[in-house]
């Protein structure tokens, strides 16, 4: 059975995420290092983000003039790199804290451009059907990166198994936990090894892509499951500063955030991801 934990924090997207983002940062992290006159290049995790950017390839981009190409990464750091170097002129596949904190750790300087759907992130188990349900001294699988690892354990929190101190924010770490009645324990991973744990702990939090990319479904499989309410989590396209406004980004963050793809993402997915833009 499955519980959805609200999640109180900043309002999704925040307002920035939009297609009017100009860019303000400083003289040398400004200006464009895209040529117009190609494809567009864009980094995306293979699901659902690849999918996505396929379906609009494949249906809406030759009608809106778009030359679009989609390169798949699986982890969640070579997408950064490789669009602040030029490798690719944009990006599918973060939300927000996390680009804040990989723009602070490795001096990039990536810009979100527009939010387009929520993965929320879910607990999960092979061995028990509820999590409370979870013996004591259960070990429960989280990731490792510095954003969701803090974003599991407050999805842990929401739904009442842990209690984090206050102020515990978007770098939270099992050291923040104030209360923990199960004395659980939490085996840190890399996110996308999350999955492939399930048979050697008793839960794990896994990111929605990955669930998704290993089978399970959130909507019915997660034992506790984001709510989308209020959730600062948003995936969204994003270019390095300065190319907001190159006019195949502008074309695509337009055809991303169409009735279109809101619906494809709503039929295929069936709740697993949820689009936060209406076309």
């Amino acid at each position: 059975m499955r519980n959805t934990a609200k999640i109180t924090t900043a309002v999704l997207a925040a307002g920035a995420l939009t297609l009017g983002l100009t860019a303000c940062g400083s003289e040398e992290a400004s200006g464009s290092d895209s040529d117009a006159s190609g494809p567009l290049v864009v980094a995306a995790s293979p699901i659902p983000h690849a999918e996505i950017l396929t379906y609009v390839k494949d249906n809406l981009a030759k009608d809106a003039g778009l030359d679009l190409e989609v390169k798949e990464f699986t982890d969640y750091v070579t997408p950064n790199t490789a669009t602040e170097d030029g490798s690719v002129t944009a990006n599918y596949f973060q939300n927000q804290p996390y680009l804040d904190d990989f723009n602070k750790k490795n001096g990039t300087h990536i810009v979100p451009v527009v939010t387009v759907h929520l993965e929320p992130l879910g607990l999960y188990s092979n061995k028990v059907e509820k999590a409370d349900e979870l013996k004591s001294g259960a070990t429960v699988a989280v990731p490792n990166d510095t954003v969701n690892e803090a974003r599991a354990l407050k999805l842990l929190a929401a739904d009442g198994t842990i209690t984090l101190k206050d102020g515990a924010g978007d770098d939270a770490t099992p050291k923040d936990i104030a209360k923990n009645p199960k004395n659980l324990k939490f085996k840190e991973l890399e996110a996308a090894q999350t999955p492939r744990s399930l048979d050697d702990v008793d839960a794990a939090v896994i990111n929605g892509n990955y669930a998704i990319e290993s089978d399970l479904k959130p909507a019915e499989d997660a034992l506790v499951l984001e709510s989308a309410k209020d959730n600062p989590y948003g995936n969204f396209l994003a270019v390095k500063e300065g190319n907001e406004d190159d006019p195949r980004v502008r074309k695509l963050a337009k055809l991303l955030t169409s009735a279109e793809a809101r619906k494809f993402i709503e039929d295929k997915y069936q709740g697993s991801v949820l689009p936060v833009t209406s076309g």
